[in-house]
């Protein structure tokens, strides 16, 4: 299915979480979070601004994101768990 976010909207799909600690103990299903990290599959045009015109938006499609715990709406498209948020929640971009 294809998806295409408006405005500054931006689909994600979250990274998966490390299934063992530094220490080499394994985390189970009951004790972890879900991570913070996700991967950026599509982006919106851009915020429309007070004189009508639009701003890019900073993040692009293949970014690696860091967003808040309690931000944006889960949907499964395609049988997978997405995330499709606004730009100003996404908290940092990560680099290698």
């Amino acid at each position: 299915m294809a998806f295409r976010p408006l405005y500054d909207r931006v689909l994600v799909k979250r990274i998966a979480a490390e299934q063992k600690t530094s220490g080499g103990l394994f985390i189970p299903e009951s004790a972890k979070e879900k991570p913070q990290e996700a991967l950026v599959v599509a982006v919106g045009p851009g915020e429309r601004t007070k004189d009508g015109a639009f701003r890019e938006p900073v993040v692009k499609v293949g970014d690696k994101i860091l967003f808040g715990k309690y931000t944006g709406d889960e949907l499964k498209l395609d049988g997978a768990e997405h995330i499709v948020l606004r730009e100003r929640d996404i908290l940092a971009v990560l680099e290698n």
